[in-house]
C-alpha cells in the first residue's frame, strides 16, 4: 500500500481540457461541471470552440477547448489561466501554453505525442520543452492504450473505444479534486440507454483513469474544493441559451399568452431555438424557417395575432432582419429579437464571442426606427433579462432587441430557479370593442403605447402594415403628420425608462475610477474591480443592462468620479453611445477584437496606468 497522498484545500481552481474536435472535450468540461454544481461549488464555464466543423486533425485550427473554474467563493468568470490543463495531443498544448498558471498540473496523452503529431502542431521533438512548461507538474500518460486494455474484452469496435479516451482523462481528474462517479454514471445511462455496451465501457473507462490517477504518485496533491455559500434554493448549471429560452417561458405563462418562435439555426444562437422547440408540452410553436426574413416575419404574424413573438440570430442574420424589424416598429407590434453576438463583420468568427453588432442593434434600420434594446450580464441572467426584454415588448407594444454574445450563450453557471409567483405579472395592453369607432393607434397618455387589436375581434378592424398611419389607422402622406408619428415613437421607447430601474454601482457611489461595462464581460470587469479595491484603491464598477434608453440616474452618478473607463469587445461602440448622449463626461477606453473575452490581468493593468495618471 502507497502512502495517502497530500490533500490541499483550496478556495478555487481552474482546469481546462483540450484536444481535438473529436476528443469529446465539450462533454468531458460539462460533465466535470455539472458534478462540481451538484457538489454545491460555485462555478463559470467557457466552452471554446474551433470555427471549422472539420479542420484537420491534430492541428492547432481543430483543438476544441472547454474551461471551468469552480470555486468554495463566489465565481464571476472561468480565470484567465488554468491551474490543471488536460491536453490530448501535442496541438492542445500549442494552443493553451500561455494560458497555464506557473507551476501548474499538465496532463496529457503520451500515445498522441507521436514524432507525426508532433510536428502538425508545429513542434521540433518535445512540446514541453519547447514551451518552457518545466516548472510544471507533467504528468505523461498511456490514455489511449490504457483504455484498449480497460475495454479489450467488450468486443467493441476500436472506433468506439477510442471514443472512451475523453472519461478516463475525466476519471483522473475527478480523482485529483475527489469526485464521484454518480451523476456521470447517470448521465451514460440516460444518454445510451439503448446500448448498455456502451455505457458499460464509458463506465469502466471513467473508473480506470481514477484508479491509474490514484496508482501514480506523480498526481500528488490532491485538491478539496469545499460547497460555496449559496442563497437557498434549487439550482441548476445553466446555459445562457437555455436561460433564455426559460426566460420566454415564464414570459408567456406570465402574460397569460402562448409562446411563438421563428428562427433560422445560426451559431451561436441555435440553442435558444432548439430548446424551444422542445417544449410542445407547454404549448410552444416553434418554427424553423427557410431564411432569417422568414423567422422574424413568422414571428411579426404571430405577434399580430396575440401572441408573445420571438425570433433568435447572431450579427449576419441581425442585418437581414433589419427591414422586418422597421415594419414592427411603424406597425408598433411587440417582438424581441435575441442576437448572440459572434466575431464579424461577415462570417467572421462564428464560434468567437465579441460585442460589435451594439450600433446596428441601436441604428441599423433606415428611417427613425427606435427599438428598445437591452443586454444580458451572465449566463444566469439572461433568464431576468429574456423575461424582463419579454415584459418591454408586451407591456410598451414595441420591438425589443436583446443582445447576448457567444460566450454567454455557451458557458454555464449555477442558476437558482425562481419560483412563479416571484415574478411580476405581465399586462399586455389589449383592446376591448367599445361603443365608439376603434382608434388603432389612440395611445396611453403616460406611456404612449396603442393597443393591441387582435385580429378577428368585432368592431377593432383595422389596418396596419409598412406605411405611415394616422390615428385612425388611415394611410396618410401628410408631412406634419409623419413627423408628429415619428417624434411620438420616438418618445415611446423613451418613456420605457420610467419603468426600469437606475444604475448600481458596485463599490463607492465616488471615487478615483470607475469601470464601465455592459452586457455579457461583466465576470471578468467585477472581479478586477473587487481585486484593486482589495489592494486600497478607489475604483467602483458599473454594468450597463439597459442600453436604449439609458437608465436615468447616469449623468449623476458618472458626475461622483474623477475618471470613467469603458470596457468592450470591440472598437469603442458604447464609449461612443455614451459620447452622443453624456458628452460632458470624457471617456478612456480600453478594446479587445480576439474572439476571446477580457482576461482579469487585462482590466487590471488599464486601470493601473489610468490611475497612475496625473
Amino acid at each position: 500500500m502507497g502512502k495517502k497522498p497530500q490533500i490541499i484545500e483550496r478556495e478555487e481552481v481552474v482546469i481546462r481540457f483540450s484536444g481535438d474536435s473529436g476528443d469529446g472535450m465539450q462533454l468531458t468540461g460539462t460533465l466535470f461541471s455539472d458534478t462540481a454544481a451538484l457538489f454545491g461549488n460555485d462555478l463559470s464555464t467557457f466552452p471554446d470552440y474551433p470555427a471549422e466543423i472539420r479542420a484537420p486533425q491534430g492541428t492547432v485550427g481543430g483543438v476544441s477547448g472547454f474551461q471551468v473554474h469552480v470555486g468554495h467563493k463566489e465565481v464571476n468568470t472561468p480565470g484567465d489561466l488554468a491551474d490543471v490543463l488536460v491536453a490530448m495531443n501535442p496541438a492542445a498544448i500549442k494552443a493553451n501554453a500561455g494560458w497555464i498558471k506557473p507551476g501548474g498540473t499538465i496532463i496529457y496523452d503520451e500515445n498522441n505525442f507521436t514524432e507525426k503529431n508532433i510536428e502538425k502542431a508545429g513542434y521540433e521533438k518535445d512540446p514541453i520543452k519547447e514551451e518552457k512548461l518545466d516548472n510544471c507538474i507533467i504528468i505523461p500518460a498511456p490514455v489511449t492504450s490504457m483504455v484498449r486494455e480497460a475495454l479489450k474484452d467488450l468486443n467493441l469496435e476500436p472506433k468506439a473505444v477510442l471514443r472512451t479516451k475523453n472519461m478516463f482523462a475525466l476519471g483522473m481528474v475527478y480523482w485529483l479534486f475527489n469526485r464521484k462517479f454518480k451523476y456521470t454514471d447517470e448521465y451514460f445511462e440516460k444518454k445510451f440507454k439503448n446500448k448498455p455496451d456502451i455505457v458499460k465501457a464509458n463506465k469502466i473507462a471513467l473508473r480506470a483513469g481514477y484508479y491509474y490517477a490514484e496508482t501514480i504518485e506523480a498526481l500528488s496533491p490532491k485538491y478539496k474544493i469545499l460547497p460555496a455559500k449559496l442563497p437557498k434554493g434549487v439550482y441548476r448549471n445553466i446555459s445562457g441559451n437555455t436561460a433564455i429560452a426559460w426566460g420566454f417561458l415564464a414570459a408567456a405563462e406570465k402574460a397569460g399568452l402562448k409562446l411563438f418562435i421563428g428562427s433560422y439555426p445560426i451559431t451561436p444562437a441555435t440553442g435558444i431555438l432548439e430548446e424551444l422547440a422542445l417544449r410542445k408540452d407547454l404549448g410552444v410553436i416553434s418554427f424553423q424557417a427557410e431564411d432569417e426574413i422568414a423567422g422574424i416575419c413568422s414571428a411579426l404574424g404571430a405577434s399580430f395575432t396575440g401572441r408573445l413573438a420571438v425570433t433568435s440570430t447572431s450579427g449576419p442574420g441581425l442585418s437581414l432582419k433589419s427591414e422586418a424589424i422597421g415594419l414592427a416598429v411603424m406597425a408598433e407590434l411587440p417582438i424581441v429579437i435575441v442576437d448572440v453576438q459572434r466575431g464579424g463583420p461577415s462570417t467572421g468568427l462564428p464560434t468567437k464571442t465579441e460585442q460589435a453588432d451594439l450600433l446596428q442593434a441601436l441604428y441599423g434600420r433606415n428611417g427613425e426606427s427606435p427599438v428598445v434594446v437591452l443586454a444580458a450580464s451572465t449566463p444566469a441572467d439572461c433568464f431576468h433579462f429574456a423575461f424582463e426584454a419579454a415584459r418591454i415588448a408586451l407591456e410598451h407594444m414595441t420591438p425589443v432587441i436583446l443582445l447576448t454574445d457567444g460566450y454567454l450563450a455557451n458557458g454555464t453557471e449555477p442558476w437558482r430557479i425562481p419560483e412563479m409567483d416571484e415574478l411580476p405579472v405581465i399586462n399586455p395592453p389589449f383592446a376591448t370593442p367599445g361603443d365608439t369607432p376603434f382608434l388603432p393607434y389612440k395611445r396611453d397618455e403616460q406611456k404612449l403605447v396603442r393597443s393591441w387589436a387582435l385580429p378577428g375581434t368585432p368592431g377593432l378592424e383595422h389596418r396596419i402594415g409598412g406605411l405611415e398611419k394616422t390615428i385612425k389607422g388611415t394611410v396618410s402622406y401628410t408631412p406634419d403628420n409623419h413627423e408628429l408619428m415619428v417624434k411620438t415613437r420616438a418618445e415611446k421607447i423613451m418613456r420605457v425608462s420610467g419603468s426600469i430601474p437606475d444604475l448600481k454601482v458596485q463599490g463607492d457611489e465616488s471615487g478615483d475610477l470607475l469601470v464601465v461595462g455592459w452586457g455579457g464581460k461583466y465576470g471578468y470587469i467585477i472581479t478586477a474591480v473587487r481585486e484593486l479595491q482589495m489592494e486600497g484603491y478607489k475604483v467602483s464598477m458599473v454594468n450597463f443592462n439597459y442600453i436604449n434608453p439609458l437608465p436615468g440616474n447616469v449623468r449623476d452618478l458618472f458626475s461622483r468620479f474623477k475618471k470613467i473607463l469603458v470596457c468592450e469587445l470591440n472598437l469603442g461602440q458604447f464609449a461612443g453611445y455614451l459620447r452622443m448622449k453624456h458628452q460632458e463626461f470624457e471617456y478612456q477606453q480600453i478594446n479587445k477584437v480576439q474572439g476571446q473575452p477580457f482576461t482579469i490581468n487585462e482590466i487590471k493593468q488599464k486601470c493601473y496606468e489610468i490611475l497612475k495618471e496625473e
